[in-house]
């Protein structure tokens, strides 16, 4: 895979990627719940290299438990509300994002675990002031991997600046969702960065037209 076509730009600012796999019907989970098989081998490529070269990942705490994840070699920011983190990422090095009203105890349980709290807003994240406090530490490149409620909310903000998406070579129908969710609708006008087929699986990255 090469690496140019995933490049980040130079900017200054935080730069908010985000990368899924979908069948040809738009369902974001195989008939397992998960994503992991869906897109093969090469969209295991692609996923491995985007993280390569992102500054932190940032996951919903429920995709976190359902696609088993652990520590990367980045850190790894989950967003909770509720703090529910999975055992394996309540660990030094790790991170999450959470409302300033979330629970106290359970702020301090995490920060006693080596866990970076960064809390934000009340009731809801105050996205704008997490990317600031991303910024801050030096996190420009911020690479989403879902789910499609964090995604969705993302997107009501206009926060997500690209869009990497493999499409699977495979129809579910289903109730799977889609790879974003929201009860706010939006209309974002994207430009195509690039669309590779690698054998029957077809890798594309959506840039966010701010023109």
């Amino acid at each position: 895979m090469d690496e140019a076509l995933y490049a980040y730009p130079e900017a200054d600012r935080p730069w908010v990627r985000t990368n899924f796999v979908c069948t040809v019907d738009g369902a974001a989970y195989d008939v397992t719940g998960v994503t992991g098989t869906l897109g093969g081998d090469i969209d295991s490529e692609v996923f491995q290299l985007l993280r390569r070269l992102a500054d932190v990942i940032v996951v919903g705490a429920g995709t976190a438990r359902i696609e088993r994840y652990g520590p990367a070699d980045v850190p790894i920011a989950v967003v909770s509300l509720s703090l529910e983190v999975p055992d394996r990422l309540r660990a030094p090095g790790q991170v999450v994002v959470t409302t300033e009203d979330a629970d106290a105890d359970g702020q301090a349980v995490l920060r006693e675990a080596g866990v970076e709290v960064i809390a934000h807003g009340e009731v809801e994240i105050d996205w704008d002031a997490v990317l600031a406090d991303f910024d801050a530490r030096g996190w420009r490149k911020i690479l989403c991997e879902g789910g499609p409620t964090l995604h969705g909310e993302l997107l009501r903000r206009d926060l997500v600046d690209e869009v990497c998406l493999t499409v699977a070579p495979v129809v579910a129908s289903g109730d799977a969702p889609r790879i974003s969710h929201s009860r706010h609708a939006v209309h974002h006008g994207m430009t195509l960065g690039h669309a590779e087929a690698v054998g029957d699986v077809l890798l594309t990255r959506w840039v966010r037209d701010r023109s």
